[in-house]
């Protein structure tokens, strides 16, 4: 999957980290961030480590606690949804569309399906097609994604996902590999 996930990215123009696998409202989604090298070096410096737990973001609907919410690390870029059909795409986007842009990967078999694809160009929601079978070839960009987040303004939630997002990458991605391509 992570193979494919990197096509995809790389033919939206997303430059970035993918964290792939992340259970967001109730889907599981891809994410392409960008750590912010100098934000993550004076979170580190001064034991600021990523603040994932929910019951921490409870506390951030507290007015008292705003003036101690962390500087975001990391930038989300795009979000991925991948195993879905056409059909399924504007379920399963609906509410991340309001963080970043999203884009559902399809087969490349499903990139004909008209109406699916004239509404979710409406909405915003970009589609990229790959072919499964042949890893060397490059994904094909269907519908490109638009951001609507700034519709929507920023969020809590949005916030909260992104220590979730940062935190994954200090789990996941090695040093050297974390400046964002």
């Amino acid at each position: 999957m992570q193979p494919l996930l990197h096509r995809a990215a790389t033919a939206l123009g997303w430059r970035g980290i993918v964290v792939p696998d992340v259970a967001v409202l109730g889907q599981r989604v891809s994410a392409v961030v960008r750590l912010r090298a100098d934000v993550h070096r004076w979170r580190s410096a001064n034991d600021w480590p990523p603040h994932a737990d929910p019951s921490w973001f409870r506390s951030w609907f507290e007015p008292s606690a705003h003036d101690r919410l962390p500087v975001s690390a990391v930038e989300l870029v795009g979000v991925l949804v991948g195993e879905c059909s056409a059909d399924q795409a504007l379920q399963a986007c609906g509410t991340l569309m309001t963080l970043a842009p999203c884009a559902v990967v399809l087969p490349t078999a499903q990139r004909d399906e008209a109406w699916p694809l004239i509404e979710l160009d409406y909405y915003g929601i970009g589609v990229v097609a790959v072919d499964e079978e042949d890893e060397g070839a490059p994904a094909e960009l269907v519908v490109p994604p638009e951001d609507r987040s700034a519709e929507f303004g920023p969020s809590l939630f949005g916030r909260w996902l992104l220590e979730v997002l940062y935190e994954r990458v200090l789990k996941e991605v090695p040093d050297h590999a974390r400046v964002s391509s």
